[in-house]
C-alpha cells in the first residue's frame, strides 16, 4: 500500500480514538504517541494498537478523562493510581511530576498501578533526556496476561516486561528500549494480522516446540515467547522476573499470576535523575560524550559501516519515514479501515 505521511496518519489515529470514546485531548496525545512509535520502527506499539485501545474503552476497561490519583508522596517519591485511564496520558502525568521532583531534589521515583497500556517506554525517556535528565522505566502486565515461558518451561509465566533507559547526549539522546523477551508480543500480533511467519527463535508452541507460526501464541492452552538471551535466556528471564516485582509488587499492583484479576494494563516503575545533583552536569556531559566517541571509534569488522549506539537505529528509521512516509502492511491497514467504517471516520487520502 502507499506510504502515509506522519501528519496524516496522526490525524487519522486521533480521529479514530476520539470517535471510539476518548476525549479530544486524550485522543490527540495517544494518537501522536502511536505514530511516533511507527516513525521509529516500533510497529508493535504503533497504530496497530488503535483497535485494541478502542475496544478497551468500549468495554469499560479504559476510562477516558480518568484522574491521576496521588496515593502518597514525598519530595522525591510519588505513588499513584491511574484509575484505568489511558496509559500514555496517566504515565505522562506521572513523568511530569517526577521531572519536577528531580529538578528540585535530584531524583523523582514513582510507581503507577491500574493503568492501561502506557505505550513505547522510550518515548518517556526521550522527553526526560530533552530536559537534561537521566531516566529508567519498567512495566509489567498488571498480572493480567503471561506471554513468556521460563527457560526449560513450555507454558508462559511472565509478561514481556520491557525496560527503557535514557541519557541526554547532545542532540542525539541515548535511549535503550527493549523487551526482556525475544520479541514484544505486539510484534507477534503484527505478524499474525499480516499473515506472516515469525522469525526463528521467537516462539514455542504449547508443547514447548519451536515454531514460527504467530497463531501458536494464541491457542488454548497458549504457546509462549522465549526469553531474551538465546542459550543464556536465564539472563533475560531473570531480568523480567525482577521487573515484575519492581513494577507490580512495589507499586501496590499485581505480579504475574494464574488467573487475571484486572483488565490488561501496566504497573509502572519510573525513576528520573538530575545529573546536576550528583556528579554535576559538566562532568556528566564530558563523560557521556567521551564514552560515545570512544565506542564509535572502535575498529569495525569487515562489512560493518558504523558502530551504533542506543537510539541510533530509531533515529535512522525516523529520518527515512519522516521523509518517505509510513507504510503499513495490508492486514493491519485493513483492520484500521474496518474500524473507520464502523466508527464512521473518513479514510485519509493516500497519494
Amino acid at each position: 500500500m502507499p506510504a502515509i505521511s506522519p501528519s496524516t496518519l496522526t490525524e487519522f489515529a486521533t480521529s479514530l480514538l476520539a470517535a471510539g470514546g476518548a476525549s479530544e485531548a486524550e485522543a490527540r496525545i495517544v494518537g501522536h504517541s502511536l505514530v511516533s512509535a511507527n516513525l521509529r520502527g516500533y510497529e508493535s506499539h504503533g497504530v496497530m494498537r488503535t483497535p485494541f485501545y478502542i475496544g478497551m474503552v468500549q468495554r469499560g476497561e479504559t476510562i477516558s478523562t480518568a484522574a491521576l490519583e496521588i496515593i502518597n508522596e514525598s519530595p522525591t517519591r510519588l505513588v499513584a493510581d491511574a484509575n484505568w485511564g489511558f496509559g500514555r496520558v496517566q504515565a505522562g502525568r506521572l513523568l511530569d511530576k517526577l521531572i519536577e521532583k528531580a529538578n528540585k531534589e535530584g531524583m523523582g521515583i514513582g510507581t503507577l498501578l491500574h493503568s492501561s497500556h502506557i505505550g513505547r517506554l522510550g518515548e518517556y525517556c526521550e522527553i526526560a533526556a530533552e530536559q537534561g535528565l537521566v531516566s529508567m522505566l519498567m512495566v509489567n502486565t498488571h498480572g493480567a496476561v503471561s506471554r513468556v515461558a521460563p527457560p526449560g518451561g513450555s507454558a508462559p509465566r511472565l509478561g514481556t516486561n520491557p525496560m527503557a533507559l535514557g541519557v541526554p547526549h547532545q542532540k542525539t539522546p541515548l535511549i535503550l528500549d527493549f523487551s526482556t523477551s525475544a520479541t514484544a508480543e505486539g510484534k507477534v500480533r503484527v505478524k499474525q494480522i499480516a499473515g506472516e511467519a515469525c522469525p526463528d527463535g521467537w516462539l514455542i508452541d504449547n508443547q514447548g516446540n519451536p515454531t514460527t507460526d504467530p497463531n501458536d501464541l494464541y491457542t488454548d492452552p497458549p504457546g509462549a515467547i522465549v526469553p531474551m538471551g538465546g542459550e543464556q535466556a536465564y539472563k533475560g528471564f531473570g531480568l523480567s522476573f525482577m521487573i515484575d516485582i519492581f513494577s507490580g509488587a512495589l507499586s501496590g499492583g499485581l505480579c504475574a499470576r494464574e488467573t487475571a484479576e484486572t483488565p490488561k494494563g501496566n504497573c509502572v516503575f519510573m525513576m528520573i535523575l538530575a545529573p546536576q545533583h550528583f556528579g554535576g552536569t559538566a562532568h556528566f556531559t564530558q563523560e557521556v560524550e567521551g564514552l560515545a566517541r570512544y565506542v564509535r571509534a572502535c575498529p569495525r569488522r569487515d562489512g560493518v559501516e558504523e558502530i551504533l549506539l542506543p537510539g541510533d537505529p530509531e533515529r535512522k528509521v525516523m529520518k527515512a519515514r519522516t521523509a518517505q512516509g509510513i507504510v503499513l502492511d495490508e492486514g493491519n491497514w485493513q483492520q484500521l479501515t474496518e474500524l473507520a467504517e464502523k466508527l464512521q471516520v473518513p479514510l485519509p487520502t493516500l497519494n
